[in-house]
């Protein structure tokens, strides 16, 4: 009789047990961020798996790196992708160096701005050698990484037109800060770009010292305060981008060297040279293809000239968002964008 009872006991609890499971089960996903803007979601890096959205397509994962033109052509990208296409796109803020074994695990799609001087030995190693990444063909813009001053120090003394008038201790003692005591200061951009600087500085055998600052941000308003104030600057900066539409800047003439003479510098370790011009390009995880066909061939497609970028710059200098740049290029330019459509 008492086992009897325990039995029935126990089978009560096992039935109020399946009863409860059934009322409990998994919490239901959480919704997906909203962007009114630009219909994306914008996170770190992660190792997570894609979701799909938009029926079965999946989602695109994009990067984009700390300058403002790559999150220009990733919005331009990603807006095409949403509102052409049907995809949903997941923005990956991330720096230069490390999307490579992002994109090489599949933890993002594509970078669409890289500049082939930096990552001589990546696309070696991870598009030629290892195939684990896709040279996604040229972007059309072609960038130009280099020294600059401000024009009214040069008009005050030639010499520094060129990096030899930059020699002694005399000139770099007027470019020094409390940084750098009796060195001149070279403003920098974070350690993240693409720099060889105080390589340059060092086989030229001259007497400054690279800061790195935090940002181009950063580094803009280093370099702005000084050029308010009509003080001596010295700072690395690049083409395309707005800040040459606002600020009379003078590029310092370093000794020029080939592309291939450049890379071969790089890989000892002994630069002393111009950075030679970059044709940008874009790169893209191989498996993107056969994923997602259609948001491959509008991202291969995807191609325009430095003036295009120099466009949206100047309209993120006039206070637009980047989300209302990339709009105002994409209702303004539907013959360029349209034949990355095949239309």
């Amino acid at each position: 009789m008492k086992r009897s009872r325990i039995l029935a006991l126990l089978s009560c609890v096992l039935v109020l047990t399946m009863l409860l499971s059934a009322c409990t089960g998994a919490a239901p996903a959480a919704p997906a961020g909203d962007n009114a803007s630009n219909s994306t979601a914008t996170t770190a890096a992660s190792g997570q798996q894609a979701t799909t959205a938009s029926g079965d397509k999946p989602v695109i994962k994009l990067i984009a790196n700390t300058w403002p033109a790559s999150e220009l052509n990733v919005n331009v990208a990603a807006n095409l992708l949403k509102s052409q296409l049907g995809y949903d796109v997941e923005i990956i803020a991330l720096d230069e160096q490390a999307q490579w074994d992002a994109i090489a695990a599949g933890d993002a799609d594509g970078s669409l701005e890289v500049w082939p001087s930096g990552h001589g030995e990546r696309i070696a190693q991870y598009i030629d050698e290892q195939k684990v990444v896709e040279n996604g063909g040229e972007l059309g813009v072609v960038g130009q990484i280099a020294w600059y001053t401000p024009k009214y120090l040069v008009d005050a003394n030639p010499a520094l037109a060129t990096w030899e008038g930059f020699k002694g201790t005399d000139v770099a003692k007027q470019f020094a800060t409390a940084e750098t005591g009796d060195k001149g200061t070279f403003f920098a951009g974070p350690l993240g770009w693409t720099q060889y600087d105080q390589q340059i500085i060092d086989n030229l055998g001259l007497d400054f010292q690279v800061i790195n600052t935090a940002s181009e941000e950063a580094l803009l308003a280093q370099m702005a305060a000084k050029y308010e104030r009509q003080e001596p600057v010295l700072f690395y900066f690049y083409k395309p981008h707005a800040i040459f539409t606002k600020y009379d800047l003078a590029q310092v003439e370093l000794p020029p060297c080939t592309k291939e003479e450049h890379e071969a510098k790089v890989e000892a370790g002994k630069v002393d040279c111009s950075y030679p011009d970059d044709r940008l390009i874009k790169i893209f995880n191989p498996k993107l293809n056969e994923r997602a066909p259609e948001a491959y061939s509008l991202l291969k497609n995807f191609n325009y000239t430095t003036d295009d970028q120099i466009e949206m710059l100047g309209m993120l200098d006039q206070g637009k968002t980047v989300q209302e740049a990339a709009q105002a290029w994409i209702d303004a330019h539907g013959d360029t964008w349209k034949t990355w459509l095949g239309k």
